[in-house]
């Protein structure tokens, strides 16, 4: 099958799946369709599907993500003061690494939000629906919502990645207090930990409750480096060896920049 074949399969099957669907047309031009099968992506409820839907879906997002690009942690040079540190800009869903860490919500299932472009939307976008199965399961085993600084493992799928760590940032409804600081440097500890715990070299960060969750990305930094140097300090037999902070905006990149090369 072509590209066009696939995507057109997997956006028909998907429209199958629910009868409020039923007058929604298949855009003629690619970038309608990819559009479109991204947002009944993000829409689907965390459902069985058939294994020939799954063998087309992985088909089409590996090539995807292969012309999308993908960067190895290899290639990505090391902090000026600790060589177990590295600082990218781009998109995390295209790196290389043993594991990607996503800004998830306390549901854990990904966001529902049809084309938003937080982490949380487009790790499991480009991952396949098998993340938000994943998910589900490890949800309905625990029985309630996660915590906020806890961390939750799963196979990354189609991304490049071999793991993504799921972990629920604080939210920032005034001031950061006391308590926050010390979820948030819970959460790089905690999926630090899940690293170790599976034996893995490499963990990509992105910039945990900086975004919709307003904590101040200059203060964010600052405990996220400070945090993940302890801990590496603090464990020298761990597996993990390296840590990238992966950035999207100008802005973090200027941060990350100063605390890194100073």
């Amino acid at each position: 099958m072509t590209q066009k074949e696939r995507r057109e399969y997997l956006i028909t099957e998907l429209l199958k799946e629910k009868s409020d669907y039923a007058d929604v047309a298949i855009p003629a031009d690619e970038r309608g369709q990819r559009d479109l099968l991204r947002a009944l992506m993000n829409l689907r409820e965390p459902l069985p599907i058939s294994d020939e839907f799954l063998k087309i879906q992985d088909e089409y997002l590996q090539q995807v993500n292969k012309e999308r690009g993908i960067t190895d942690i290899a290639d990505l040079r090391a902090a000026k003061h600790n060589p177990k540190l590295c600082l990218w800009q781009g998109d995390i869903t295209t790196l290389k690494v043993d594991a990607i860490v996503n800004a998830a919500n306390s549901a854990m299932l990904g966001c529902f939000s049809p084309l938003h472009s937080c982490i949380d939307n487009c790790i499991h976008t480009f991952a396949g629906i098998l993340l938000r199965l994943s998910c589900n399961e490890l949800m309905q085993k625990q029985g309630h919502e996660e915590g906020t600084g806890l961390c939750k493992i799963t196979p990354a799928f189609n991304l490049p990645s071999r793991y993504v760590l799921h972990t629920v940032g604080p939210i920032i409804y005034t001031s950061v207090s006391p308590r926050e600081k010390l979820l948030l440097a819970s959460c790089y500890k905690s999926c630090l930990a899940a690293a170790a715990e599976k034996r893995l070299e490499s963990v990509a960060f992105c910039c945990i409750s900086t975004g919709v969750f307003r904590f101040p990305p200059d203060l964010a930094a600052r405990i996220a480096v400070e945090t993940v140097e302890k801990w590496l300090s603090e464990n020298p037999d761990s597996s993990v060896r390296k840590v990238v902070f992966n950035v999207f905006g100008d802005k973090d990149f200027e941060i990350y920049s100063e605390i890194l090369d100073s």
